[in-house]
């Protein structure tokens, strides 16, 4: 799978500016994107916070973290 260019702060700041009042198309034509990426973007990322992902961000590092440190204990018995 390909990786994002654009990061969740600034998708979500995307979604900020057409909440603002700029038509979607504006936004995709200022920040290169097309309108299924956006619709695709707005699935995911529509109604969250920048908080709300630096949150999930975390916590999903935390559970990989947790998972490495099991992995390690299961392997020395």
């Amino acid at each position: 799978m390909r990786e994002c260019r654009f990061t969740e702060a600034q998708i979500i700041g995307m979604f900020k500016m057409q909440q603002a009042g700029m038509p979607a198309t504006e936004v995709c034509r200022k920040h290169g994107l097309s309108q299924g990426t956006f619709s695709k973007f707005n699935s995911k990322y529509g109604d969250m916070k920048v908080f709300d992902a630096a949150k999930l961000k975390r916590l999903l590092s935390d559970q990989m973290l947790d998972n490495v440190v099991l992995n390690d204990l299961l392997r020395k018995n």
